[in-house]
């Protein structure tokens, strides 16, 4: 099954698997996730549920009311995830999904916002070296070297490293194991880190690199 859920990264705390080791785990709580809308090939040209997770806000669109109102659910943060084209499971739109659609020791994909780091500088932000910090050089310890060409092309290429917004950026952590699932609370622990700061939301759907 290829359902992905939205969750809400809960924080990081570790679990002692069966042979004592301590894993560094990420809580993520899928509570409130409904089917909101089901796109098939004939109509749409491919195969996919949109997802809703309960969330209040009061800055709702009236286009994205009318839509709530319509599939007669709460209102909240959507998602869309690709089904795969052999599929055979029927839905119905208002289903709600809840954590056992994924299982333990299943590799997973999440989607989240990083954290803004603000303006930074090269060294944060691509990690680069310092200059010298003697011989001369008095001004510029941590800024970077030349950016220029010779005359031709005579302009700094676009996409050069350079300093700048670091963070608030969408970013996915690829084939990450769950290692425990809490079905009666809608809880998923996954192993290692997750982008964005608690309370954040995340897209939680299988990994594409499972062979």
């Amino acid at each position: 099954m290829s359902i992905g859920l939205i969750g809400k990264k809960s924080g990081m705390s570790r679990l002692f698997l069966e042979d004592g080791e301590s894993v560094p785990v990420t809580a993520v709580s899928v509570c409130g996730n409904f089917i909101a809308d089901i796109k098939t090939k004939e109509k749409n040209g491919y195969n996919a549920l949109v997802i809703s997770k309960t969330k209040k806000s009061n800055n709702l669109k009236k286009s994205q009311k009318e839509f709530f109102k319509k599939v007669n659910l709460e209102p909240g943060s959507l998602a869309e995830f690709r089904l795969d084209d052999n599929i055979e499971e029927v839905f119905e739109i208002g289903s709600h999904l809840t954590a056992d659609v994924f299982e333990v020791g299943q590799l997973v994909d999440v989607t989240g916002t990083s954290k803004g780091k603000g303006y930074a500088g090269v060294i944060k932000r691509h990690n680069f070296s310092m200059q010298d910090a003697t011989h001369g050089n008095s001004l510029a310890h941590r800024a970077h070297g030349s950016i220029g060409q010779c005359q031709t092309p005579g302009r700094v290429w676009k996409g050069k490293k350079m300093s700048g917004h670091m963070g608030n950026e969408q970013k996915t952590v690829q084939s990450l194991k769950i290692v425990h699932m809490d079905i009666e609370n809608n809880v998923i622990y996954i192993k290692g880190a997750l982008p964005g700061f608690n309370g954040s939301e995340v897209k939680i759907k299988p990994s594409i690199k499972v062979s």
